[in-house]
């Protein structure tokens, strides 16, 4: 099946002296692998420079389901970043989110919507000014939304304990240890309403803000079993103070 569509670049990896591995997030098949050949000169072929994480890519491509790594035919950049291979910080959570994303929709079929906020999200970094100390939490957090388990957070004033594995709230503490008490458990709903314009409304300490990330990452393997630990996020816990 021959597909133009557009594409997200979660990760790549070099493979022999003139090839790479590159793992796409594609709007129209979902979670594509590609073996691709990196001629010499940057003059032919397809740059290596388009496999930057998280550069938002038109490709071409002939689809074959029997094979695990697909071939590109074409690839051009369809949003030029204005700032974030420029700004340390933006980098710092482009690397961290790409990595996620890498991990969260590894089977990932076509999901429309999903491709959308990856999308817009990647864009709305791009483009921000200040105030995004607290980007991939908003991110993270939203992104439950698309891959099947976004937290119930229906204000019950009953139930002021939070249980991890069923994403709900509930009047005591269960039996088993994936729960929040109830002064960590307040700050879910708080979190949930936040969006990519308010989220500079919480303030957060380095240590808060850190803290609210493990938790959303142990949330994350709680529901993905083979979700890893994250390479990238010491690099990330450093960024903001």
């Amino acid at each position: 099946m021959h597909v133009k569509t557009k594409a997200i670049v979660l990760n790549s990896l070099k493979y022999g002296e003139s090839q790479i591995i590159v793992d796409l997030l594609t709007e129209c098949v979902g979670r594509v692998s590609f073996m691709q050949r990196i001629p010499c000169s940057s003059r032919s072929g397809i740059s290596k420079q388009l496999f930057q994480p998280l550069t938002i890519l038109d490709v071409e491509f002939d689809h074959r389901q029997s094979q695990k790594l697909q071939r590109l035919k074409n690839a051009s950049i369809a949003w030029p970043f204005s700032s974030i291979p420029f700004d340390a910080h933006k980098l710092g959570i482009a690397l961290f989110l790409a990595e996620f994303v890498t991990y969260a929709t590894r089977s990932e079929q076509q999901n429309h919507d999903l491709f959308l906020f990856v999308e817009n999200s990647v864009m709305w970094l791009d483009t921000c000014v200040s105030s995004f100390a607290n980007f991939h939490i908003v991110f993270m957090l939203h992104m439950t939304r698309f891959v099947g388990f976004f937290p119930n957070t229906d204000e019950r004033h009953d139930c002021p304990y939070f249980d991890l594995r069923g994403g709900c709230f509930i009047p005591h503490a269960p039996a088993h240890g994936d729960f929040l008490k109830p002064d960590e458990a307040g700050m879910i709903q708080l979190l949930m309403r936040l969006n990519y314009t308010t989220m500079r409304l919480l303030s957060l300490t380095r240590s808060e803000r850190n803290r609210i990330v493990d938790v959303i990452l142990y949330y994350y393997k709680l529901h993905l079993p083979e979700f890893p630990e994250m390479k990238s996020l010491p690099v990330l816990k450093e960024l903001f103070c």
